[in-house]
């Protein structure tokens, strides 16, 4: 007699990390029930708080630690545009979004993800890759802090490069509406592959960029030009046949004291002990010969930012940026686990920018100079980027298609693709156009607001209220 099978008993093992099974279903369900928290409609409104920071006021308190001829400089550059004001008031955007709707998930995010802080950039197989590339401010948040301020930034950005007010809507419409799409397909694949998804030419061409093509492989033929070797030749000359040094390029290239060249190669030496062994024995085969000071950015500008020469083989030269790391400016609005715990920046600014792009810099590090914290990069390793200001308006939708999707992905490592998903498109294709729609209102009314705030910055500079230097 045949003994009947013995009943299938699920097993459920679990632990800390491992959780049970959830059906993929299960998951988009709950992020449409988020809906409820916060509807679409709740993401177009935007009320100013009645303690907002005045901005002239915050230009000054957050160019108070600043080295203060180059804060000057730093004004100046704000004060050119509205977009440019954007770019170097992070800060006071944090402030106005700590009052907006969220759906309560949080991911990594940028923190300053404005239409310029995205780029390419050599992955170490030397691909080149399209990703976020700026983590000064990159803390754990509401991921929709992230997309608004990528929105806004768009319509700013048109508004300047003169795309008429409906194009500049439809492009931030269409880039919340790609973020939403790219979101969509990494919920439907598998975790590993959503995982090693990479942003790419290949990869973006799936989302319509025709229209942007030409000036994206201009970018593209640049940037792989733009490399240490590059670098060396346009600011450094050769003194002697083993001798190397940068020339001086006031204000933006400068030479540094002898005790603080000393300090950053101390620091230098601090940074390679965190290396993997095998990049601390890569680095071992080139000696440094030079350092200075530059000038990096707009948002960094005033802070301390060096540059190091080093010599390798022959001719071989590598340029490493040593730049000051602050705590990020939405700190004060999230809640107190946002840093992650990390008590040193340029480990806060690291761990973040891997945790958001698809491959890191293989030398990206940190280290502490003088009391302070840096971080440790290459410094033009491939890189090159589009200026969304001077767009056409069909190349501006293009772009806004990019950069959305290359900020899901950037998410989607982070928070479940499958939660956000099922929050963005809601029920139906209604539901997500709603979405789409209400941040694209969000990001006019915000454009509409950092033109006042640029006017009362530029205003302020040319009274001689604060100190501005301009065509810097």
């Amino acid at each position: 007699m045949t003994a009947a099978p013995t009943p299938a008993v699920p097993r459920r093992l679990g632990s800390h990390l491992f959780q049970p099974w959830v059906d993929p279903d299960e998951v988009r369900a709950a992020g449409r029930l988020l809906r409820g928290t916060a509807p679409a409609a709740t993401h177009a409104v935007l009320e100013l708080a009645a303690d907002r920071p005045e901005p002239v006021h915050e230009v000054e308190r957050v160019n108070a630690d600043r080295l203060r001829d180059l804060a000057a400089v730093r004004v100046g550059r704000m004060a050119s545009a509205p977009f440019a004001f954007l770019r170097g008031s992070a800060g006071l955007m944090a402030a106005d979004l700590a009052g907006t709707a969220v759906s309560g998930v949080d991911a990594q995010i940028c923190g300053d993800a404005h239409a310029a802080n995205f780029g390419l950039y050599a992955s170490p197989e030397r691909r080149q890759v399209m990703d976020v590339n700026d983590f000064d401010e990159t803390v754990r948040g509401p991921w929709e802090w992230d997309l608004k301020r990528l929105a806004a930034s768009i319509v700013v950005a048109g508004r300047e490069a003169g795309v008429s007010e409906q194009l500049c809507r439809r492009a931030a419409r269409d880039c919340v509406a790609t973020y939403r799409a790219a979101l969509r397909e990494m919920a439907g694949m598998s975790v590993l592959e959503a995982w090693y998804l990479t942003t790419d030419h290949s990869t973006l061409e799936h989302f319509n960029i025709g229209d942007l093509t030409a000036t994206f492989d201009r970018v593209r033929k640049k940037a792989r030009k733009n490399t240490s070797r590059k670098v060396a030749a346009k600011f450094t000359q050769r003194i002697e046949r083993d001798e190397w040094r940068f020339v001086p390029e006031p204000p933006v290239l400068t030479p540094v004291s002898d005790q603080t060249a000393e300090d950053v190669v101390d620091g230098l030496e601090s940074y390679v002990e965190q290396l993997a062994p095998e990049l601390r024995h890569l680095l071992s085969r080139f000696s440094v010969e030079d350092v200075a000071s530059r000038v990096v950015g707009l948002g960094s500008v005033g802070l301390r930012s060096y540059v190091t020469l080093l010599h390798g083989n022959g001719d071989d030269a590598l340029i490493l940026q040593v730049k000051e790391a602050r705590s990020p400016a939405l700190a004060p609005y999230l809640h107190a686990g946002a840093t992650g715990g990390y008590t040193h920046d340029g480990e806060r600014i690291v761990r973040g920018q891997q945790w958001m792009q698809t491959v890191s810099d293989i030398l990206l590090g940190w280290t502490t100079i003088g009391g302070r914290p840096f971080l440790v990069r290459q410094f033009r390793d491939m890189k090159g980027s589009i200026d969304p200001t001077t767009l056409a308006p069909n190349e501006l939708d293009d772009y806004a298609r990019v950069v959305g999707a290359v900020l899901a992905r950037s998410h989607g490592d982070s928070a479940d693709p499958r939660l956000l998903s099922g929050y963005c498109d809601g029920e139906n294709e209604a539901d997500g156009e709603a979405f789409d729609a209400a941040l694209a209102d969000f990001a006019a009314r915000y454009a509409d607001q950092t033109e006042r705030d640029h006017a009362a910055l530029l205003t302020a500079a040319r009274s001689g209220r604060i100190p501005a230097t301009f065509d810097v």
